[in-house]
């Protein structure tokens, strides 16, 4: 029988693979490691793992291709992408290319323990041989909307502004929602930067990354009234913000439609 661990830290940098597993040994999680995403897929072969945290520059195959040698072999495991070189066109690529999760380089406690809950969440909704994916089903974004990843969907509105929130299964990744965070009307924002931070009652922060660039016109303020609604209906009652578009056109051939998902 295969060994299984929590985490697959893979990195050409031991100082970071060290921090990683110093946190994560914090919390309990069971660690193991590669220094290239050569011998990750060997690692892979031979154990089990829950999520797999991969950097994008490594010598011989990057992030990137790891990504693509993960989908042509069929492995099912949430990868997070992370990068020192935290650029926009980075941040999308990886989501679009199917990692769950993105975070810069350098990162804080909070915010590498944020994304590991979620991804592990995640994990174990999604996987068949989870107890609780049996018993807990998520409801897939609208088939006209679009979506970033996992996590943001985006729905053209007729008039050109766009709605924007986070989809069922991202939110059933968090543990009890206490409270938003928004960002002000006329804020501009770029596709694949923080959007909202969603705070958890436990005091975890939430970062969504926003699926489109664009002007914010309007929040949907009865959120912090009644979150419960982000909850109940993500999709419609439960939209964070309208939005003027910069480039829409070009950003939503970056995003995956809904439809697909059917």
């Amino acid at each position: 029988m295969k060994e299984e661990f929590d985490i697959l830290i893979v990195d050409d940098e031991q100082v970071v693979i060290d921090s990683v597993k110093r946190i994560c040994g914090i919390n309990n999680y069971r660690v193991d490691f590669a220094l290239d995403a050569e011998k990750a897929l060997d690692k892979i072969s031979m154990q089990r793992y829950r999520i797999i945290i991969c950097d994008i520059m490594m010598p011989g195959m990057d992030g990137f291709q790891f990504l693509d040698e993960i989908h042509n072999r069929n492995i099912d495991t949430p990868v997070i992408i992370t990068s020192g070189y935290s650029t926009i066109e980075n941040a999308v690529k990886s989501l679009y290319s199917g990692a769950l999760d993105f975070i810069p380089k350098p990162f804080t406690f909070d915010e590498i323990i944020s994304v590991i809950k979620r991804c592990l969440k995640y994990r174990d909704l999604t996987n068949p041989s989870s107890n609780k994916s049996n018993t807990i089903m998520h409801v897939p974004c609208p088939a006209k909307y679009f979506r970033l990843g996992y996590s943001c969907w985006v729905n053209p509105f007729h008039d050109g502004s766009v709605y924007i929130g986070a989809t069922d299964i991202f939110i059933k990744t968090l543990e009890n929602i206490k409270s938003l965070e928004y960002l002000e009307n006329d804020t501009t924002i770029n596709q694949a930067e923080p959007l909202i931070k969603i705070i958890s009652e436990d005091g975890t922060v939430n970062q969504l990354y926003s699926a489109i660039s664009g002007r914010i016109i309007e929040s949907n303020h009865k959120l912090l009234t009644d979150i419960t609604l982000l909850e109940k209906d993500p999709y419609f009652a439960g939209w964070f913000y309208r939005i003027i578009p910069n480039q829409l056109e070009y950003e939503m051939s970056m995003l995956t439609p809904c439809s697909s998902d059917r």
